[in-house]
C-alpha cells in the first residue's frame, strides 16, 4: 500500500488505460477521483455510467473513489476537478492526464472543427488540470515551507516521435504535452512536483478502428501485448515514492518493455566564413544531404 493516504485524479478513467491506471492507483491505497464524460471514441455523445463503475468496482475492492463528470478542457470543470479531490478527500497528490480522442484526417482534408477540437481535448485538457494542480501544491509548499508530495504524470504519443500521417492534430497535441511537462518539471521541482510522460502502446478506443485495429487486436491466445494492463504498473511506480528522482522523462510503455527517450541532441553544424547567401548555403548542405534518406522515407505510424 505505496500510495495509502494519498489522493488521485486520472482523466478519462471510465474506460481503457485511464480506467486500469485508476484501478492500480486505488490497488495501491490512492483515494481516487475518477474523471470522464463518457464520450467516444472520437469524442461525441456522453455517458455518466462508466465513470460510476468504476467507481462501484475500487469500492468493492476496499478503496475510496468519486466520479467527477467535467470537460478537462473548459476551464471551469478543470479547477472543479482539483477542487473535487480537496474537498473529498482533503488533498491531491498524484494527477495522471489522460483523457482524449481521435479525429483522424490527412492534413489535407481535416476540417478546422477536427484540428480544434483534438487539440482542446488533449493538450488544454492537460494544460488546463495542471494548472490549478500546480497553484495548489504550491500555494501549499509555501504555506507549509517544505515541499509537497506531488507526482503528475502527462500522456503523450509515439505519434509524436513518428508524425502519425493520417493525425496531424492528434501528433501535435501529444508534442506538445511533451514540451509542457518538461516546462512544469523545471518550475514545479522546488516545490515537491515530479512531473513525467508516458508514451502508452496500448488498445483503447481510440485504435479499436481504422488502419490501427489489425494491429492492436487482442490475441486468440498468449501473452497480450497491448493490453492496457501493462502499462499501469509504470504509473504506479511513477505515483510512488520510489520515483523520487525521476522527472522531467519520457517513457515508452507498452507490453514487457520500457524504453527512456533521450533528450533532443543538436546533430550536424555548418558553419561559414562568411555571411551565408543560398548558394554557400547549397554548398554546405547538399553534400551532406545527398548522402541521407530523406526522413520522411522511414516515417511509419509505429516503430
Amino acid at each position: 500500500m505505496m500510495l495509502d493516504g494519498k489522493v488521485a485524479i486520472v482523466t478519462g478513467a471510465a474506460r481503457g488505460l485511464g480506467r486500469v491506471e485508476a484501478l492500480e492507483l486505488a490497488r495501491l491505497g490512492a483515494r481516487v477521483v475518477v474523471n470522464d464524460l463518457g464520450a467516444a471514441g472520437d469524442g461525441s455523445g456522453l455517458d455518466e455510467g462508466p465513470a460510476n463503475e468504476v467507481c462501484e468496482e475500487i469500492r468493492k475492492a476496499g478503496g475510496e473513489a468519486v466520479a467527477h463528470f467535467g470537460d478537462v478542457a473548459d476551464w471551469n470543470d478543470a479547477q472543479s476537478l482539483i477542487n473535487t479531490a480537496i474537498e473529498k478527500f482533503g488533498d491531491l497528490n498524484i494527477l495522471v492526464n489522460n483523457a482524449g480522442f481521435c479525429r483522424d484526417r490527412m492534413i489535407f482534408n481535416m476540417s478546422e472543427d477536427e484540428f480544434d477540437s483534438v487539440i482542446r481535448v488533449h493538450l488544454k485538457g492537460h494544460f488546463s488540470t495542471m494548472r490549478f494542480a500546480s497553484e495548489y501544491w504550491r500555494n501549499k509548499s509555501k504555506a507549509e515551507g517544505a515541499p509537497v508530495y506531488a507526482r503528475l504524470i502527462n500522456t503523450s504519443s509515439e505519434a509524436f516521435i513518428f508524425g502519425s500521417p493520417g493525425q496531424p492534430n492528434y501528433a501535435a497535441a501529444k508534442a506538445g504535452i511533451v514540451a509542457m511537462t518538461m516546462s512544469a518539471a523545471q518550475v514545479l521541482q522546488k516545490y515537491g512536483v515530479n512531473a513525467n510522460v508516458i508514451m502508452p502502446r496500448a488498445r483503447t478506443r481510440m485504435n479499436d478502428s481504422g488502419t490501427l485495429a489489425a494491429m492492436f487486436a487482442k490475441p486468440e491466445e498468449g501473452f497480450d501485448v497491448f493490453a492496457p494492463e501493462n502499462v499501469s504498473p509504470l504509473v504506479g511506480y511513477l505515483a510512488s515514492p520510489a520515483s523520487e528522482r525521476l522527472s522531467g522523462y519520457v517513457l515508452i510503455v507498452y507490453g514487457k518493455e520500457i524504453t527512456l527517450v533521450g533528450q533532443p541532441d543538436v546533430s550536424t553544424k555548418f558553419s561559414s566564413d562568411e555571411t551565408w547567401t543560398v548558394d554557400s548555403v547549397a554548398q554546405a548542405l547538399n553534400p551532406h544531404f545527398e548522402s541521407l534518406t530523406p526522413i520522411s522515407d522511414g516515417f511509419t505510424v509505429m516503430p
